[in-house]
């Protein structure tokens, strides 16, 4: 925390450190009150760095320095400078020792960086900037060093004690204390460190690598909890395999472990051997698991486990290389679950959250590059940008070089960079070496910020047998100031005859043999003529197929040609893409009609095609959930150039339910025909009759039919599986019905002790369409079940009232905003990373009607006005109320 106003950090001035640690020796004395930590840093002058003054700088937060020595000879006071964020010396050998001594409190360290107590247990999270809350250090990425590790703790409150690699010596002593030494073979940042201690039970399994290796794995949950880890180790086995088939990659230590902790702020750590998670993405039964839940489970395991290559063995050389890691350990994971389950779907999953949130992001105050070119605090970049449309820019490289070119870039850089700290240019350096092409342009997509617009025009020459499209690309200005110059765009498409729903030959104009019924074509200029040809009759144009490219494409399809694609298009991102469109299509055409006092009508031929949808038998049922639900408030407020919250409400509330009306019948009736036959399994045909189901009773709830309530109400009784039990409930939830008080206090008191069953309760309730959703909210802050402390509670309520419930957040007499405004500042000085996510849902203040903008304002600078704001909440805040 600081009263002064925090200084940026920039990539110009990126300089190679000084100094490099070798080897890193730890020594933990974990106590009740506070801990000693002792490291000895075997250190030397770094030949690749610029002659500088000689000072050895190094990083510490909240530290009490004991003692300081460098090769053996203890230090005065006077011999060094200390202040509340550095330690320097100015003059040392060439080649030394340093070795330290400090104090540090894990029970009170409420920000969850660094060291901290979850509950009765020790753990660490020091990404990107908590290491040195633990001892003094050179904290950054590009200091690559060999860690040993002791731990020594009171042997009956904390019999497990783990770090990072592979454990070498522990033995019992004579205070009813024990020890346990860690060593990791691999150099490593320090970010990548981790240590937990705790009374702890474990499952066990193996894994045979490739090579013939064989690989202890181990799950550490606490005691009650030992019956919900079955799940995450398949998942973990299944990514391991998955990693030597598809990249080569086997991996390295001779234990894996993953400890799961209630208290955290993040999803995942992917420590080196010793992977530290929240619990939600761990735990696991058909009771306390949604569909959701265990599909979440099974991407997060696997992303972190493929952190081990893409982020552990080849790292980031600084922070604004964060995509680096996460961009493509993303790609990886998504690719992973897809192989997994329904391929399409997943797809449709990806793109969903991008569109929603790194579009907005991109067109907010707070859009940056993938690569930032300056940070206040790295905390803060954690972001969709960096994360998932980091993964969409690797998508692209494999969508422009082909699967095996995109291999040979890859195992390139495996090859090129194991064991060091590298940037992105590096990472695309490797795929145009591998392939011989020039990538230079493509590098665009890392250094400019925005979301290009493609704009396509088609053009049907019956005469010649022909079919043009013309493409210009153009971005928008974006709020960080960066240039924009054309991008290197690869835009899959195909082209469907319109009579017969068959795809098309793709056969451009000077090419001899006939095409593909699909391809991609790439885009580098301002405008782009293609020229298909022996077209026997005008196509409709699929384009953008499987979301290609981060981009809005604007075509001018006709709701015929919408409802065209819907049924007969083979990509099934573009199926359901086309049922957004028309669905948005509508929604918009009745808030307009809303805003001039006209009745809100629905056109028939919406109607017929959902019908016609709904009516294939052979779709994927995923899929047909998918396409049923509408886009979202949020999504929809994005679409017009001044957010109308209650027209947007009104109107996709009306189309709900007039969908519903017309469609009763059919949706009854696949209702029944999806129900559950037997016990719960995690196929995706029943995880897609699942989520159908539940579609499908979603749209009748809108009816207010009592006979529909019953229905619901008797779904929530007799249900076997958390999926369509919580469907129920929160149905009822969002329901003014007499079932609704009861299925909430039926399900509260049976799952009062789990808290992670809990937080779905707090969810369904944060997200209710009723009048009274923000009285409800405060009210259940006072519940025993929340605790403020937690993130994982502020995320299940506050969270998402503020991100998911549009209507009541920006509800006209900006109560929404003031809470908002009220729980950042309860929350900042403890755990100003939560505090700055919740800031976000403020930023926005332009894009609404000129009374929210005033409050909003208002609220922003009430946050910027208090006390002590935290770097975190003052990087978003100010931009967030400077933005034009």
């Amino acid at each position: 925390m600081s009263t002064e106003t925090p200084q940026a950090i920039y990539l110009k001035d990126y300089q190679p450190p000084a100094f490099l640690i070798d080897e890193v020796d730890l020594a933990f004395d974990l106590g009740e009150e506070l801990t000693a930590v002792r490291a000895r840093l075997t250190m030397r002058r770094n030949p690749e760095a610029s002659p500088g003054d000689g000072v050895l700088r190094l990083h510490g937060e909240q530290l009490e320095l004991r003692s300081v020595s460098v090769d053996g000879r203890a230090l005065k006071p006077d011999a060094y400078a200390l202040d509340v964020e550095t330690l320097e010396i100015p003059a040392v050998p060439e080649t030394f020792v340093l070795e330290t001594r400090v104090h540090i409190r894990p029970q009170t360290n409420r920000a969850l960086e660094g060291l901290y107590k979850s509950g009765g247990m020790f753990c660490t999270q020091c990404e990107a900037e908590g290491f040195r809350r633990i001892t003094y250090f050179m904290d950054r990425p590009d200091v690559m060093s060999r860690f040993r590790t002791s731990i020594t703790a009171d042997r009956s409150k904390y019999p497990v004690l783990l770090s990072n690699g592979n454990p070498v010596e522990a033995r019992d002593m004579d205070d009813g204390r024990h020890r346990v030494i860690w060593e990791d073979p691999y150099p490593k940042p320090c970010y990548l460190f981790a240590l937990v201690a705790g009374d702890l039970r474990h499952i066990e399994d193996s894994y045979t690598t490739a090579s013939g290796r064989t690989v202890a794995l181990r799950i550490y949950v606490e005691p009650a909890n030992i019956d919900k880890c079955d799940h995450a180790m398949r998942s973990l086995k299944k990514a391991m395999r998955w990693d030597e088939q598809n990249y080569g990659r086997e991996y390295d230590l001779d234990i894996y472990m993953i400890v799961a902790v209630n208290d955290f702020n993040m999803g995942a750590m992917e420590n080196k051997g010793l992977n530290i998670f929240n619990s939600q993405y761990v735990l696991a039964r058909p009771e306390t698991a949604t569909d959701r839940d265990y599909q979440n489970i099974e991407g997060v395991i696997a992303h972190e486990y493929f952190h081990n290559w893409t982020g552990n063995r080849i790292t980031c050389r600084d922070w604004f290389q964060l995509s680096l890691k996460e961009g493509l350990t993303v790609f990886r994971d998504q690719e992973f679950s897809a192989d997994m389950g329904s391929r399409g779907v997943k797809r449709i999953d990806d793109v969903r959250i991008l569109r929603s949130h790194q579009f907005a992001e991109d067109a907010g105050p707070m859009a940056h590059p993938v690569r930032p070119a300056s940070y206040i605090e790295i905390n803060n970049f954690y972001t969709m940008t960096v994360y998932n449309k980091g993964a969409e820019v690797i998508r692209m490289q494999r969508n422009l070089l082909g699967a095996e070119g995109f291999r040979k870039g890859m195992d390139l850089y495996f090859g090129r960079h194991d064991g060091q700290a590298v940037t992105t240019d590096d990472f695309v350096r490797c795929m145009q070496d591998a392939c011989g092409r020039d990538m230079g342009q493509f590098q665009r997509w890392y250094h400019q910020a925005g979301t290009p617009h493609l704009q396509i025009e088609g053009c049907y020459d019956g005469q010649a047998g022909t079919y043009t499209l013309e493409v210009r690309q153009s971005c928008p200005e974006t709020a960080d100031g960066s240039g924009k110059e054309p991008f290197d765009v690869p835009l899959a498409l195909g082209l469907l005859d319109k009579t017969t729903g068959r795809e098309m030959a793709l056969k451009l104009q000077g090419e001899t043999p006939a095409g593909p019924t699909s391809r991609v074509l790439e885009l580098r200029r301002p405008q782009e003529r293609f020229c298909f040809v022996d077209m026997p009759a005008r196509p409709v144009p699929s384009l953008l197929r499987g979301f290609s490219a981060p981009v809005k494409v604007d075509f001018d399809y006709s709701d015929d040609d919408l409802m065209f694609l819907m049924a007969h298009d083979s990509d099934d991102f573009n199926r359901w893409d086309a049922a957004q469109e028309l669905a948005q299509r509508r929604v918009l055409e009745m808030v307009a009609q809303r805003r001039e006092d006209r009745p809100m009508t629905v056109p028939l031929g919406v109607v017929e095609a959902f019908e016609a949808a709904l009516a294939d038998e052979s779709a994927d049922k995923s899929l047909l959930a998918e396409m049923l639900h509408l886009p979202s408030e949020s999504y929809l407020g994005d679409q017009m150039e001044t957010v109308d919250v209650e027209g947007i409400h009104a109107a996709r509330e009306a189309l709900l339910h007039h969908l519903a009306s017309a469609l009763k019948e059919r949706l009854s009736e696949l209702y029944r025909a999806n129900a559950e036959t037997g016990g719960y399994d995690l196929k995706p045909d029943s995880i897609g009759r699942r989520a159908l189901k539940n579609a499908c009773l979603s749209y009748l709830m809108q009816l207010q039919d009592p006979e529909v309530h019953d229905l619901c109400m008797r779904q929530f009784r007799q249900a076997l599986n958390m999926t369509d039990l919580i469907a129920a409930l929160a149905l009822l939830a969002g329901t003014q019905c007499p079932q609704r008080l009861q299925a909430l206090e039926v399900f509260a008191d049976k799952w009062k002790d789990d808290p992670l069953v809990m937080d779905k309760w707090f969810s369904v309730q944060a997200m209710s369409k009723l009048p009274d959703v923000l009285h409800r909210v405060e009210a259940l802050m006072r519940h025993p079940a929340f605790s403020i402390t937690n993130p994982n509670k502020v995320r299940s309520l506050i969270g998402a009232f503020c991100s998911g419930n549009v209507a009541a957040f920006h509800a006209a007499d900006g109560s929404g905003y003031a809470f908002l405004a009220s729980r950042v500042m309860e929350i900042d000085p403890m755990n100003p990373q939560v505090a700055a996510r919740l800031v976000r849902s403020l930023v926005r203040w332009r894009r609404y009607d000129r009374g929210r903008q005033e409050m909003i304002k208002l609220q922003l600078q009430r946050i910027l006005d208090a006390e002590k704001v935290s770097r975190d909440v003052f990087e978003i805040a100010s931009k967030g109320l400077a933005a034009e």
